[in-house]
């Protein structure tokens, strides 16, 4: 599914699912050589800052805070900004805001991401997560984990970092969501943030 003329975007096929909240993935979302040349740059050259929380412990940056290198300043192009926008919401059947933050997060071994639901009244209401890694094996765990509920034993849904792959969610109290602890590599995702248009 071409979703614009941006020749970096090559979302599809797209699954959407309702259980056990509402998300999306797709196992494309760039052309594989742009997503090569972004895993090198998060690998060599990213401003990467250590954060820590009651939750999770990892390394993060905003898009918006840096001066991009030349070949990937299109990820914070208004055109593109607006085009993923678009996907999100034809996904969704919602209506966004055009204010849309940007990061980029990085876990290395020994750190995770506990369970958790992101959801603050008034605050994001989707998110789009794109994966990048070299050859991602499931013996390195972070794997993206799903719950039924607030409970971390009641797992509902895995789903492996594949690079380049694409997932979407729903922000709501019911989006229990989990990485679990990286065992081996460097687990790399580009995450893009969305509010709902209350207008």
């Amino acid at each position: 599914m071409k979703i614009s003329t941006n020749p970096h975007l090559n979302i599809g096929p797209v699954t959407k699912l309702e259980i056990p909240f509402l998300h999306a993935f797709s196992p494309n979302a760039f052309n594989v050589e742009f997503s090569m040349e972004l895993l090198s740059w998060f690998e060599k050259s990213a401003p990467w800052s250590l954060i820590e929380t009651d939750f999770y412990e990892q390394y993060e940056f905003s898009f918006y805070d840096i001066n991009l290198p030349l070949n990937l300043i299109s990820l914070v192009d208004s055109e593109y900004l607006n085009q993923i926008r678009k996907f999100m919401e034809n996904i969704f059947s919602i209506a966004l805001d055009d204010k849309i933050d940007c990061t980029a997060h990085k876990l290395t071994p020994g750190q995770r991401i506990r369970i958790h639901n992101d959801f603050i009244p008034g605050k994001e209401s989707h998110r789009l997560l794109i994966q990048l890694n070299r050859g991602w094996i499931d013996e390195n765990g972070g794997m993206l984990m799903l719950f039924n509920s607030a409970d971390p034993n009641d797992l509902g849904k895995i789903y492996r970092p594949i690079h380049n792959s694409l997932f979407a969610f729903e922000i709501s109290a019911k989006s229990n969501h989990a990485v679990s602890t990286i065992k081996g590599g460097e687990r790399y995702t580009l995450v893009y943030s969305f509010y709902s248009n209350r207008k």
